[in-house]
């Protein structure tokens, strides 16, 4: 038996094996943290100390460079969207 060929099969079942656990990994803590900034903008008094230290008109600014509509909209739910838009979970 050819043992590089063993040794390439074992390798590439040990790296498939670690890149399958790294991406179920990665996908609950990118499920426990869209999960905490729900609970953060679910109401203004839990998301009150950002909501006030981010004045409006940068606000509206960054939004609107993110591509994000303000027309209409709370400010915790633009706040909520540049987040999730941004990847600031």
């Amino acid at each position: 038996m050819d043992v590089s060929k063993r040794m390439f099969f074992k390798r590439g079942i040990l790296e498939g094996v670690r890149s399958i656990f790294r991406s179920f990994h990665q996908g609950i803590d990118e499920a426990r943290n869209r999960e905490h900034l729900a609970k953060f903008f679910q109401s203004y008094e839990s998301s009150y100390p950002l909501t006030l230290g981010y004045p409006d008109d940068i606000l509206l600014e960054t939004a609107k460079r993110a591509g994000i509509k303000t027309e209409g909209r709370e400010k915790t739910s633009i706040m909520r969207e540049l987040f999730e838009k941004t990847g600031a979970l």
